[in-house]
């Protein structure tokens, strides 16, 4: 692989104009970068992000999907991808990316919390929880992912499990605890 001082030099200024807050100007380089190799995942990452943080949805997306089909994609492309699909309300290929990204990374525990809110909207419960407990396991001082269980465990019709949750959170959370107290009528001890 051979040094290439334009495509340096490009990636380098697009970070300064990100700095000065000139998102138009480094995506202006971040384009040139990708006339100059469209398969260029640092320039397809960097732009996607650019576009979705400039609430360009869609554009951000259609990047992002050219960022997955490229060799060498790593889970975080498809965590971003899946992530925008899921605000999109595209749920079915929202969760195929989140597994995606969790078939090459099982560690991304926002990943498994993603996926477990995308399961929740699919109605498909059971692997829902599946996802959450898995999400708790990575982040066990994380209140979300223990209170959207909560939330699918009173959906399942398991007050008791909801309970257990409360009052674990009643521990390190206590304002997600009465929070979901207040939702679900439930009192922990």
């Amino acid at each position: 692989m051979r040094f290439d001082l334009a495509s340096f030099q490009l990636k380098w200024s697009g970070i300064v104009f990100i700095l000065f807050g000139l998102k138009d100007k480094a995506c202006q380089c971040y384009e040139q970068m990708l006339s100059m190799n469209p398969q260029n995942i640092y320039a397809l990452n960097s732009l996607a992000h650019l576009k979705a943080s400039m609430g360009l949805r869609q554009d951000a997306i259609a990047l992002y999907k050219r960022a997955s089909e490229c060799p060498g994609a790593q889970a975080p492309i498809f965590f971003n991808l899946a992530f925008l699909q899921e605000e999109e309300k595209d749920l079915t290929s929202a969760e195929q990316n989140f597994r995606k990204a969790l078939e090459m990374d099982s560690a991304i525990d926002r990943a498994w919390y993603g996926l477990g809110l995308v399961l929740i909207q699919l109605g498909q419960l059971d692997e829902a929880v599946a996802a959450l407990k898995q999400n708790t396991k990575l982040q066990p001082m994380s209140p979300y992912a223990w209170y959207q269980l909560a939330r699918v465990y009173m959906d399942r019709h398991e007050p008791d499990e909801a309970l257990k949750i409360i009052q674990h959170l009643k521990g390190f959370e206590p304002k997600f605890a009465a929070q979901l107290e207040r939702e679900t009528g439930l009192k922990a001890s």
